[in-house]
């Protein structure tokens, strides 16, 4: 593994006094490394305080712009044309209201200017950038009861019952945790087997690491070559096995196809030295090898995908496939027919805005963190992904539960959202360092089989390959996504889906809104630059998924008479044990 955890060692007295330091830190610094947010505002105050001629330049933009506000002057998208949801409704074109409208926005304006100054490293300039949005999000009008008309013109009108009852869900969430909170709602409407995961299936295989679990075609006829989705660590499997409506397990069986669905452990602190190997062994090769005992003698080859960083672990275990010797026990697996990446990274180079949270000095700080409990919680990732949506999925949220008093409603996503997993510390600290830190796998230097192992490379992927993007992706970017082009030479078939990380990928047909463009690179074919395909690549509306399943079907056999289970290699039913263990603690 490139660059591995360092030998583990006993504790002295001066390294627990600095961990427990930073452990106690922890809830003032919502688990981000102070040292990573001092650096990066050192670096922008010491460009700026030697900078005389930025400092006359920033201060001409802000007397500009406090005039335009004290004018009332807006940038003509008032109303249903501001592309900031919080400011279309109409009551924001009236004064005073227009002009606190004016007045944000043009602050948003000025911190543009300012956040970056030359000299400043990138990655300092991104993080004072997306903080100083965070602030801006914080003191919005939209926010706060008087400076808001549509808050107030609804309290007005319903004699301020609107918000009595935001006050009583304030009240009820200072009372109860988020975690316990989220687990009954879980339980009260979207339980695991019953509401969401409902999809019949048999557990076929299981594991200190994962289950493997089978569903059949629900067709006469079965296409012979089996789809092995690998999903990420991150989360549970079943965001792909969500409502009987936007089940994409339950999709492709209904289409013919036979399809294996790999469900993580969620994993406490016992499990605190698995490795990344151990996750390519126990979760890919493993399940690579009892599917292939299933399809018997000859068993056929094997469509194989991945969705988040379960696709990146997907081209990692192809990639070792594909290349000489990488994989010594490589003939007891089934072959590979094609490649399917979902959201999923290859090239971390620009990794979007979560990889503002990655640092030398943030991996430094997770792994002090994580030495006590031997994982990272679920409840400190999810932490860093609020902040990639505070608009949405904080400040926005807040204001319509507390100043208008209304409860968001639940959905099978937003369930799942909240059903998060822990990850062991040494398999986290070796991805982060492996991937984001040095971004081994596209420069050729990530390993597998440990510091003596051999190291993989992706020009050694050569099955086609189909990689969905996501339009509006903050943890896997469409555009970083699409650099695969660059590390391989296989044929790719790539489809850019409107929608995010998530919800761009639960994209069932019949989903309103949705679209999708697609375009293939034939093998050996020529590098298209990603804003020429996002130009030219035609567009379809409704969903991606029956571009997917029909590109399946043409590189699969033509559907025979469904195989059965063999007798006895079931060990139980779908969802398993290992999805419906150990809720977050």
């Amino acid at each position: 593994m490139h660059n591995p955890t360092p030998e583990h060692h006993e504790e002295t007295p001066t390294e627990r006094l600095d961990r427990e330091l930073h452990a106690a830190a922890l809830p003032l610094t919502g688990g981000l490394s102070p040292v990573s947010l001092a650096l990066a505002y050192a670096d922008w105050a010491w460009h700026l305080g030697v900078s005389p001629g930025r400092q006359m330049d920033l201060a001409a933009l802000a007397v500009q712009l406090g005039r335009d506000t004290l004018r009332g002057a807006d940038d003509g998208q008032v109303g249903a044309a501001d592309d900031d949801p919080r400011f279309r409704h109409e009551a924001w074109a009236a004064w005073p209201f227009n002009v606190m409208r004016s007045g944000f926005r043009n602050a948003e304006t000025w911190w543009r200017e300012a956040a970056r100054l030359p000299g400043m490293t990138r990655h300092h300039g991104d993080l004072t950038d997306f903080f100083a949005r965070q602030a801006l999000g914080f003191m919005t009008p939209a926010n706060w009861l008087p400076t808001n008309p549509v808050v107030l013109h609804e309290n007005a009108k319903a004699y301020g019952g609107p918000l009595m009852r935001g006050i009583g869900n304030w009240l009820e969430d200072l009372a109860t945790e988020p975690a316990e909170k989220h687990a009954a709602q879980r339980e009260a409407h979207f339980k695991l087997g019953r509401d969401v995961a409902t999809t019949p299936g048999k557990v076929v295989l299981r594991n200190r690491l994962v289950e493997l679990i089978r569903y059949d075609a629900q067709t006469g006829a079965a296409h012979p070559e089996p789809v092995f989705i690998v999903p990420s660590w991150i989360n549970k499997y079943y965001i792909l096995d969500l409502s009987p409506h936007n089940s994409l397990v339950r999709y492709l069986a209904r289409q013919g196809h036979t399809v294996y669905m790999l469900s993580w452990l969620n994993p406490d602190a016992a499990d605190h030295e698995l490795t990344m190997d151990d996750y390519l062994q126990l979760g890919i090769f493993d399940a690579l090898a009892r599917i292939g005992e299933l399809g018997g003698p000859k068993p056929a080859p094997v469509h194989l995908a991945g969705y988040c960083l379960g696709g990146t672990m997907v081209a990692i275990a192809a990639a070792a496939l594909g290349g000489q010797g990488v994989v010594a026990d490589a003939k007891r697996l089934p072959r590979l027919q094609t490649i399917t990446l979902l959201a999923a990274q290859t090239d971390f180079s620009e990794p979007g805005e979560l990889g503002l949270f990655i640092d030398e000095s943030q991996v430094a700080y997770l792994r002090e963190i994580m030495r006590e409990k031997g994982y990272l919680t679920g409840g400190q990732m999810a932490g860093s992904f609020q902040f990639l949506h505070s608009r949405d999925l904080v400040w926005t949220r807040r204001m319509r539960e507390y100043l208008m008093g209304e409860r968001e409603q639940p959905s099978d996503l937003m369930a799942w959202n909240t059903d998060t997993t822990r990850m062991p510390a040494r398999m986290h600290n070796e991805y982060l360092t492996s991937l984001y830190l040095h971004n081994a796998l596209a420069t050729g230097a990530y390993r597998i089989g440990g510091r003596h192992g051999r190291v993989v490379s992706l020009a050694d992927l050569r099955w086609p390959m189909f990689v969905v993007g996501t339009t509006r992706d903050h943890v896997s970017p469409w555009r970083s996504v699409y650099k695969l082009h660059h590390l391989c030479e296989a044929e790719i078939t790539f489809a850019l889906a409107s929608g995010g990380h998530n919800a761009g990928i639960v994209s069932e047909p019949g989903h309103a809104g949705r679209s999708y463009q697609i375009a293939t690179r034939p093998e050996h074919g020529p590098w298209i630059e990603p804003g020429d395909y996002e130009r030219d690549a035609p567009r379809h509306e409704g969903s991606w998924w029956p571009a997917w399943q029909q590109w399946l079907a043409a590189h699969s056999s033509r559907k025979h008479a469904a195989k059965p289970l063999p007798r006895g290699a079931a060990i139980g039913e779908a969802p398993g044990k290992y999805v419906l263990k150990c809720y977050d603690r």
